[in-house]
């Protein structure tokens, strides 16, 4: 029998990427998304269903997941892919960019998660797949409610890898690094500094993280789609998998290095 995989945040980057993958793999795809109305692509594909899911609407979760059930009978593997980043000053972030960073990056990742582990525990396996970040491990400055949102899904999926385990369900976190043909402060949301005192640090930053590692490898977004599909196929029990050689340079610094000399190399890129 064909497997299923189910992804949420499926209609653009990394999740369009990763649902044309797993299809041409011979999976069946429910590829979802808030507008499949607009999706132009994905639902001419045989074994594709195309089905509404926003991480924020709990009905809609409900609904996808039943609708998922019913054409193909199980979901093998759940890729979380859908996200949000909001970057900038901490001082200048309000009440409710917090409360909506979180409720897509977090809160959304996690109903997804919850309510498709009944499905998984019936049929005795599964495969949860994270898409966190780099940043889900490294802070950097300008990234305190960006990171944040992903270190909290590293710690979630951290847990829930042993928590699933006697369940003989895997749980597999991917970071990427920066992706290809794609700008850091474009690809974001970026909250206005209004605070003099934080000019010169967001006028650097940019060119500074650039040049930290100019000559290292970008990601694809077909890079990142390969990798997810690693993690869902591989049979091994492993948790991380990070993709693009500039966000490895952080993550392989960070545990190289002590807590003072890690700290004092990050300052030497961005703050010296």
């Amino acid at each position: 029998m064909k497997k299923t995989v189910l992804i949420t945040g499926a209609s653009s980057g990394f999740g369009h990427q990763t649902a044309k993958l797993f299809q041409k793999e011979g999976w069946n795809v429910v590829a979802t998304m808030r507008s499949p109305e607009k999706e132009q692509e994905l639902n001419q594909l045989p074994n594709v269903l195309v089905t509404r899911l926003d991480v924020e609407d709990q009905e809609s979760i409900t609904e996808a997941l039943e609708k998922a059930n019913q054409q193909f009978g199980s979901i093998d593997v759940l890729v979380n892919n859908a996200g949000y980043g909001i970057i900038g000053i901490f001082e200048s972030f309000t009440h409710e960019d917090w409360q909506k960073q979180y409720a897509i990056n977090v809160f959304g990742m996690a109903d997804v998660t919850r309510s498709t582990l009944p499905y998984m525990r019936k049929q005795g396996s599964g495969t949860i797949i994270n898409v966190a970040s780099f940043g889900g491990q490294v802070g950097m400055p300008i990234g305190s409610l960006y990171n944040s949102s992903k270190f909290a899904v590293e710690g979630i999926s951290e847990s829930l890898y042993y928590e699933l385990d006697p369940l003989n369900i895997f749980v597999k976190i991917i970071e990427p690094g920066s992706v290809r043909s794609t700008n850091f402060s474009k690809s974001m949301a970026m909250v206005k500094n209004e605070i003099s005192a934080y000019d010169e640090l967001l006028s650097t930053f940019p060119l500074r993280l650039g040049a930290a590692t100019a000559n290292l490898a970008k990601a694809t977004a077909e890079d990142i789609a390969s990798t997810i599909y690693e993690a869902a196929t591989d049979g091994q029990s492993r948790l991380r998998y990070s993709v693009g050689a500039d966000g490895q340079f952080y993550i392989e610094k960070k545990h190289q290095l002590s807590e003072q000399e890690f700290t004092a190399f990050m300052h030497d890129i961005f703050t010296r």
